[in-house]
């Protein structure tokens, strides 16, 4: 399987793959790449409706030539990458975790902050490290940052320097399903209230009234299975932590 950056050739051949229909499973088994990295690339360069080949490959230039002149070391990164990790392999997973967060339907800005902070060994990030790590604007950080507040993904702390922190950590997919649940069960209450509005008898009510029983079901189902599903991570963290 090769390695390194796609070609402008293979780049042609993706938008080729698109055009036809072809699935991005596909596409990757034709170029002998992982489904990942096609996947990645168009995503990241107009989505599966607006890729360019030409255009997509010229982005990924210019990326580059901005990355090497950012490689002289300073300040922190003079350093080197932490733990010894693989700096291209670190980016490449942040755009694929990305990529996904996409696919799920979650805005490329805020993906790419959930990204950003999860991927990061402390869990937080003040909003001028975010802003220099993505090589964004505060104001595209804001406005991300109140989305995934609002989806229960990250919160806001203050650190010993009075500097707002946005933070993530191991129950932030717990806190995230449970905001899901009172959001669908918001919906299904509404819903009810339409089968008094507009008569019980009515076939508008009784569709109102199956979609109100579905999502309660629903919600109640994914707040139980939450609660237990942590309930027994946690116990099984338990001994670790006593053994450390």
């Amino acid at each position: 399987m090769p390695g390194g950056r796609l070609t402008q050739q293979e780049r042609q051949q993706i938008a080729l793959g698109l055009a036809d229909g072809l699935a991005y499973a596909e596409i990757a088994r034709r170029l002998d790449r992982p489904t990942s990295t096609v996947t990645r690339e168009v995503m990241r360069n107009g989505g599966p409706t607006g890729y360019r080949a030409d255009l997509a490959h010229r982005a990924t230039e210019q990326r580059a030539h901005r990355r090497g002149a950012q490689a002289a070391p300073r300040g922190a990164r003079a350093a080197g990458p932490a733990h010894g990790r693989d700096t291209e392999a670190v980016r490449a997973y942040e755009e694929t975790l990305t990529t996904v967060f996409m696919q799920s339907g979650t805005p490329k800005m805020m993906a790419r902050v959930l990204a950003c902070l999860l991927t990061s060994d402390s869990g937080s990030l003040t909003a001028s490290e975010l802003v220099q790590r993505l090589e964004v604007s505060p104001a595209s950080v804001s406005k991300a940052i109140a989305f995934l507040e609002e989806q229960a993904f990250v919160r806001r702390e203050r650190d010993e320097r009075r500097r707002e922190r946005y933070v993530v950590d191991d129950d932030i997919m717990y806190d995230s399903m449970m905001a899901s649940a009172r959001g669908t069960a918001e919906i299904a209450e509404i819903a009810r209230q339409g089968v008094t509005v507009l008569g019980a008898a009515t076939p508008a009510a009784t569709r109102l009234e199956n979609i109100a029983r579905f999502l309660e079901f629903i919600s109640e189902s994914i707040a139980r299975a939450a609660d237990q599903a942590r309930e027994v991570l946690h116990s099984n963290l338990e001994p670790d932590r006593e053994r450390g």
